[in-house]
């Protein structure tokens, strides 16, 4: 791969780490290496954040016509360009060519979502009700922002934080994981050919994330953090944040229940569970964790499921007919390993799955646990790999409060037939997201985020933009 973007990325430049550090990146399918990039240091950092400082004011400036311009001639290039992304992504990262498609065109329509808001930002005008004074009211960017990414949707992700930043007249420093750096710098060059100005978008790709972000969060330049990531590190960077009281945002970590009534289709409940068990091999924040069937369908269910995960191919993400790709790495096929055999030794029995294949990469096969005991380590653990635990269940109260017995709430899917129960038990659950009869909630014309540990605030929709705009209000006297 000697045609990648793999230098650093700041005030409109490409260079090398001040250092000259390189890191690698793996392919997870192989594990052999693609290439190296640039491996930036606190030095880096500090040049990064000067430029995107240097250029804040005038890009808060420039017209929203102009931001929307941009956003928009981006999300058309990247369409342009879906096969050379999604190969780059497969490569990194290990999905399938046929998902990584998927992101390509997910990731691009964040920008043309976001380059609609750009035009949208409004404020107000009124007396206040004592008739002594006109309140006016408008929004302005936040500020230089610090924007953290995850490996797993490392394209969309990207362009979910970048889009509203942009529209919002934001100048940014983004920060991708380390195993999937280069769908961050193609996105980087293709903003910069879209005709984003020098110092708004400065991607900094490190080995190093505690050196280069902690002096950013903790030096009072950087107005705001983005993250997704797990929650054991967002507490972190929240503690970080606190010293010059940067305004944040986090997309942390999810344990989604699945739940499926008696009443419900298990045709369609099997297709949900395919979908939101199996995007991504399991991967996902949103990933269906803990299956509660109801006692009377369980058996049925865990055969179905069974059936459709015996029938996906796994194997390398560029070959034709791939269904599942590696895991990204092998501490997190380790984990995946982990959680199985501490669940059979609780009893769980393996309908199928369950054993790691022989020979190089990160493979896990697709694998469906029953009798899954409540005291298995991946009832409260997020286990982000393509493993099913189906638990049961025999009336609506237990099984809401046993999906709400987790710190975690990010994301939940009810399979019924029924509406009253299906949004009954929808607003019961402590989600900030609820697939009813479906699979996928995800959209970038939704507000994506969760509650208690699974994050704070919104990304997507039109509260997006929010998340990177301030108030400010002007009295002025009736005369």
């Amino acid at each position: 791969m000697t045609d990648v973007l793999n230098q650093l990325f700041i005030g409109g430049a490409w260079v090398d780490a001040a250092d000259g550090a390189t890191m690698p990146v793996d392919d997870p399918a192989t594990g052999e290496i693609l290439c190296h990039v640039a491996d930036a240091g606190p030095k880096d950092a500090k040049l990064a954040e000067e430029a995107a400082v240097q250029a804040q004011q005038d890009w808060a400036r420039t017209a929203p016509r102009t931001r929307s311009e941009i956003l928009r001639r981006a999300y058309e290039l990247i369409l342009e360009r879906t096969d050379e992304l999604a190969h780059l992504m497969t490569s990194e990262m290990g999905k399938p060519l046929a998902e990584a498609r998927g992101e390509v065109a997910y990731a691009a329509e964040f920008f043309r979502w976001f380059s609609e808001e750009a035009v949208r930002i409004d404020g107000g005008c009124g007396t206040l009700p004592d008739g002594r004074n006109r309140m006016l009211l408008s929004r302005r960017p936040v500020g230089p922002c610090l924007l953290i990414t995850p490996w797993n949707f490392p394209l969309a992700m990207g362009t979910r934080k970048i889009g509203p930043a942009i529209a919002a007249g934001c100048t940014m420093i983004l920060k991708p994981a380390p195993q999937t750096p280069l769908s961050s710098l193609a996105l980087a060059g293709i903003l910069k050919e879209a005709g984003l100005p020098d110092g708004v978008l400065n991607v900094v790709t490190t080995s190093r994330a505690g050196e280069v972000c902690e002096p950013l969060l903790r030096g009072g330049r950087i107005r705001k953090l983005s993250f997704t990531g797990s929650t054991g590190v967002g507490r972190i960077l929240l503690a970080q944040c606190a010293d010059t009281v940067v305004r944040t945002s986090m997309e942390l970590g999810g344990n989604a229940p699945f739940i499926v009534f008696d009443d419900a289709d298990l045709d369609v409940a099997v297709d949900g569970a395919m979908v939101a068990k199996m995007r991504n091999m399991g991967e996902a924040c949103t990933a269906a964790n803990r299956f509660f069937v109801h006692r009377s369908v369980a058996d049925e269910f865990g055969r179905r499921l069974a059936e459709r995960m015996r029938a996906l191919v796994v194997g390398p993400g560029t070959r034709d007919g791939v269904d599942v790709g590696p895991l990204i790495d092998r501490t997190g096929r380790g984990k995946v390993e982990e959680l199985v055999a501490d669940a059979v030794e609780r009893g769980a029995r393996v309908l199928v799955g369950g054993r790691t294949p022989e020979g190089p990469g990160c493979f896990y096969p697709p694998t469906v646990l029953t009798d899954v005991s409540p005291e298995s380590r991946l009832m409260d653990t997020e286990i982000f790999g393509p493993v099913a635990a189906i638990l049961t269940f025999d009336d609506e109260d237990e099984v809401l409060r046993r999906a709400n017995d987790t710190p975690w709430g990010l994301v939940g899917y009810v399979f019924t037939q029924g509406l009253d129960r299906g949004l009954r038990v929808s607003e019961g659950l402590e989600v900030g997201m609820v697939g009813l009869n479906t699979g996928l909630v995800s959209n970038p014309a939704a507000p994506f985020g969760g509650v208690k540990q699974s994050g704070l605030g919104r990304e997507g929709g039109q509260v997006g933009i929010d998340e990177f705009l301030e108030y400010q209000y002007v009295a002025v006297p009736v005369r």
